[in-house]
């Protein structure tokens, strides 16, 4: 028994593209809308990005019942395709294996069935203008606000599952252009009756190939993302299996991605973050500098109040209890007066809740607690900034000592070289 990829198609009159797969005896099928569509769209660079966005969107049915052996009869696929398949199939899948208490064996591997596949083609676009990857986060709205102070045009971009979107994004000059995506809950329900498995897909990845996709149906060659030098920092291992939160957010990672893109797409098509030069924290200094007066009382960065499967995000907020909240006040807290920071999180000061209290220890490495997966800060960094919020206010304590750290927040990271030319 194996995952089978079945099938997938752009239907022209529905601007829609339909992803089918099997596992297990129960058929999915997931649908993704594109509302703006240029008549003159390159149709074979399309069907590669497709493909692309074929592969990484099974990684959300492929989990209910995880078997080694991946059924690709019906496509021909290299042996680096296989590789970066691999790759995305189990370090993508890393945390759901620790939950699942899966080790490597028994993830998605891809076998080569061609020795060399078709390569990139030529792109031909008129339109160098970028589309912008949007959440209504700190990293998005920052990477916008740099861009719209160089002079720089782009198309904003979101993905949906519904009607409902961050209205901060309406804040832009130009209309924020929207995919929506349609999980195939019916059967994933279904699935889960008969006692499938549930966990982290590798979701930068499944939403950068669709932010491609409506790229090249805008006839646009250049997609940015917001991802500065984060989740580089392993959870744990299972064996030789990096155990990552959101490996596909990781620098490796994004080359990986763009050398795919690349290579097997158009060399014409960029791929990358501005932003990955910059730890997280010199981000949340440069947001404050550059963004906070516009976005303050407007973004946010907490999945539990957004961006939970079917909840309308259309004002963001933060629920002031999860990881993330905690981590995302910390960040913020150098840079930013007491009262205006705890004004965001519902008038409270985060430091002070002892319901958080272990929350911080956890996210600062502090004790023989477990790291939340989230996206969080790295150890050493999150340290610096608590320290660095202390020296500038008495109300930024902590009930327990943070050890020092030396952690150097103003360093640069390694990014494609190309994204320094957007700000």
């Amino acid at each position: 028994m194996s995952f089978v990829l079945k099938n997938y198609k752009f239907v022209e009159a529905e601007n829609k593209a339909y992803f089918s797969y099997e596992n297990s005896g129960i058929e999915f099928t997931e649908t993704v809308e594109f509302t703006d569509v240029i008549q003159d769209y390159d149709k074979e660079v399309l069907d590669k990005a497709l493909f692309l966005a074929f592969i990484l969107i099974g990684t959300s049915y492929y989990k209910t019942f995880p078997l080694p052996d991946i059924d690709t009869k019906k496509f021909e696929i290299d042996e680096t395709q296989a590789s970066f398949f691999s790759t995305a199939y189990q370090e993508g899948l890393s945390q759901f294996a620790y939950e699942n208490k899966l080790n490597r064996e028994d993830l998605g591997h891809f076998k080569t069935s061609i020795q060399s596949n078709p390569k990139a083609v030529q792109y031909q676009t008129k339109d160098h203008t970028p589309l912008v990857l949007q959440s209504g986060g700190k990293d998005s709205l920052l990477l916008a606000q740099l861009l719209k102070d160089k002079g720089q045009d782009f198309s904003p971009w979101y993905m949906t599952n519904s009607s409902a979107y961050p209205k901060v994004l309406d804040t832009f000059d130009q209309p924020v252009i929207k995919s929506k995506r349609q999980i195939d809950m019916n059967n994933l329900r279904l699935a889960s009756d008969r006692g499938a498995l549930d966990g982290h897909v590798p979701i930068t990845y499944i939403v950068l190939s669709i932010a491609l996709i409506q790229a090249i149906l805008l006839g646009k060659k250049t997609v940015l993302t917001a991802i500065g030098h984060e989740g580089e920092e392993p959870y744990s291992y299972i064996g030789d299996l990096p155990v990552a939160h959101q490996w596909s957010k990781t620098w490796l990672a994004e080359v990986a991605f763009s050398d795919y893109v690349q290579s097997y797409i158009s060399k014409d098509i960029n791929v990358g973050s501005p932003l990955r030069r910059y730890s997280e924290l010199k981000i949340a200094e440069m947001f404050v500098e550059y963004a906070w007066n516009d976005y303050s009382r407007e973004f946010s960065s907490c999945n539990v109040f957004n961006y939970k499967l079917g909840n309308d995000n259309s004002k963001l907020g933060w629920c002031g209890n999860c990881p993330k909240c905690a981590n995302s006040f910390l960040l913020f807290a150098p840079f930013v007066e007491p009262s205006d920071l705890s004004a965001i999180f519902n008038g409270e000061n985060l430091f002070k809740k002892e319901s958080l209290t272990q929350t911080f220890k956890a996210i600062m490495g502090i004790g023989d607690l477990e790291k939340p997966f989230e996206c969080v800060g790295e150890e050493a960094e999150l340290r610096k900034a608590y320290h660095l919020a202390h020296e500038r206010s008495d109300e930024y304590t902590l009930p327990f000592e943070v050890p020092t750290s030396d952690y150097d927040y103003n360093q640069e990271f390694e990014s494609q070289d190309w994204t320094a030319d957007f700000i």
